[in-house]
């Protein structure tokens, strides 16, 4: 096949890219924008590849997503660009409501035009896979509940929003035009190359740099852990094997407090970096509350158990050995994410 990814250069689109590239004969055309969240580094061993091509373009520009579906005739999209970070929805909304909302808008209208003009034989292989987050679903509270595909949509934040309105306009354009689309929700991703930005390399790196390590208000509030490299999987097993018109849910089943995250990071650092920054004497003692995030949900985790019953996919990582894997690699990589921080810190 053909795979038009969009978001390409981000965090899980750059992992959906080497899944493909790396365990499949597809090829890949790569559509990203390149905002600070988009980083080519991270596809450096993929993209001197064949089958791998990249586009600078803005999924708000019709004219440029036309000359796209003209020129390499995608046999399917899988639509990952978005503006993602809670915090910056907050403090700058507009460009959630213009990524998330109009480009998404502006790319479907350009892949249904290119969709319907397609003979009858390439139209019934074409599908349009919208990558979103179970953050739609609002916050389960304190219950013992888990968001499933028939979960009512009760977004929080403007990102959520943004993401929530997104995923009503892909069922729409399926309901209405026919276009032939797969949605899947799912749990908070990590793993290598996570921008700085995020919760898990954030305590790594500031732990690292004996800065303090942030915990919003109580620290009791429930994430379900995604690793990377298993969403990735998942998403290809979706759009490979996935009825046109159905949601899944993707989850890790690893559902724990970030406290919990935060003092798991501060042990594996003890263990695989224990000379630490000078007045350090544990990780741990960076540990700073702060005030809570306005309209901070308490709980998310999902019910993944329809992709496992009608595709067969699992999660192959544990928390414990994922989370291994990533310390490990902030550890080892510092020439990627030092000048991703020079940069968040420039900005």
């Amino acid at each position: 096949m053909k795979i038009m990814v969009t978001g390409g250069a981000g965090f899980i689109g750059s992992a959906v890219i080497r899944y493909i590239i790396n365990n499949t004969q597809d090829s890949v055309i790569n559509v990203d924008k390149l905002t600070y969240a988009g980083n080519l580094s991270t596809l450096e061993s993929v993209a001197q590849h064949c089958r791998y091509i990249f586009e600078q373009v803005d999924i708000c520009d019709r004219g440029e997503l036309d000359r796209l579906f003209t020129v390499y005739q995608p046999d399917v999209v899988m639509h990952l660009a978005a503006e993602s970070h809670v915090d910056r929805s907050i403090n700058e909304p507009a460009a959630f409501i213009t990524t998330n909302i109009i480009g998404t808008y502006t790319l479907l209208e350009a892949a249904r035009s290119y969709w319907q003009s397609l003979e009858p034989a390439r139209q019934a292989v074409f599908k349009f896979h919208h990558i979103s987050t179970d953050e739609v679903f609002g916050d389960l509270g304190h219950c013992d509940a888990l968001f499933t595909e028939n979960s009512t949509y009760d977004p929080s934040s403007p990102y959520s929003a943004s993401k929530a309105s997104s995923d009503h306009l892909v069922r729409a354009w399926s309901r209405t035009y026919g276009l032939p689309i797969i949605v899947t929700n799912c749990s908070n991703n990590y793993g290598p190359y996570h921008h700085p930005e995020k919760l898990i390399p954030r305590i790594i790196l500031n732990a690292l740099a004996g800065q303090p390590l942030p915990v919003f208000g109580d620290g009791l509030q429930v994430r379900d852990w995604l690793f990377v490299d298993d969403h990735a999987r998942a998403l290809y097993c979706v759009l490979t094997q996935g009825q046109a018109g159905v949601t899944y849910n993707i989850g890790g089943y690893n559902e724990k407090t970030n406290i919990d995250v935060i003092t798991t990071i501060c042990q594996l650092l003890e263990e695989l970096a224990p000379r630490k920054p000078q007045a350090v004497d544990a990780y741990s003692d960076l540990i700073t509350y702060v005030a809570d995030r306005p309209g901070h949900d308490i709980r998310y985790a999902i019910d993944a158990s329809k992709i496992t019953r009608e595709l067969g996919w699992s999660p192959t990582e544990t928390f414990e050995s994922g989370l291994r894997k990533t310390v490990h690699w902030y550890l080892n990589n510092p020439t990627w994410w030092q000048p991703v921080l020079e940069e968040c810190d420039n900005n």
